[in-house]
């Protein structure tokens, strides 16, 4: 608890702290032998510090998705659900960002994770797309893994303040920007996906 404690306290940190073994054991008050006593490497312990952050993301926002969404409440819906996806990326930031980052290095264990954090998100979209129909839902996956995509990279853009700050965003950037565009984007593809499976039905 001190080691999983003292990681969350360096990502928490206001001045993005460099993590790594050596500043967690810092911090802990522990000796390296210690550490590694309870973790093999950096991606362990980040993988346990992920864990209780991705249990809270059903109540976060999976469960917006459960059930389905009413054509003529889906543009609220949409917004909603990418509010939530955002603030939620909000809260847990920096560490979000280390794991794709470490995911994009090709982190195995991280692309692993990063994959099962989504897949729900994906299944759920695809379910309000094209409800249970097996010859629909073959042609909709990619279109639904296209939205989470770009969901979730326009939060991942949007919540990167040090991103911010080499592309020159100055302190009034909106983070919110790409919410209502991203709930769009959702809006129309779950509409037209639904449009395409009724006429084929």
């Amino acid at each position: 608890e001190r080691i999983l404690a003292a990681a969350a306290e360096i990502l928490a940190a206001p001045d993005d702290l460099p993590i790594s073994m050596t500043s967690v054991a810092r911090r802990a008050s522990l000796g390296m032998t210690s550490l590694y006593n309870y973790f093999s490497d950096l991606t362990e312990l980040m993988l346990a510090v992920l864990d209780p952050v991705m249990e809270t993301a059903h109540a976060d926002y999976l469960a917006l998705l459960g059930e389905y969404w009413p054509d003529e409440h889906l543009h609220e819906r949409c917004i909603e659900f990418v509010l939530a996806y955002h603030n939620f990326w909000a809260r847990n930031s920096r560490l979000l960002h280390l794991r794709n980052s470490m995911a994009d290095q090709f982190d195995a264990r991280m692309v692993e994770q990063r994959i099962a954090s989504t897949q729900p998100v994906i299944e759920r979209l695809l379910r309000q797309m094209v409800g249970d129909d097996a010859n629909a839902r073959a042609e909709a996956g990619s279109t639904a893994a296209m939205v989470m995509i770009g969901v979730e990279r326009s939060i991942t853009i949007a919540t990167d303040h040090r991103l911010g700050q080499i592309i020159g965003w100055n302190e009034l950037h909106d983070e919110h920007r790409f919410i209502r565009p991203g709930a769009r984007l959702m809006e129309l593809v779950i509409r037209d996906t639904r449009a395409r499976s009724a006429n084929r039905g």
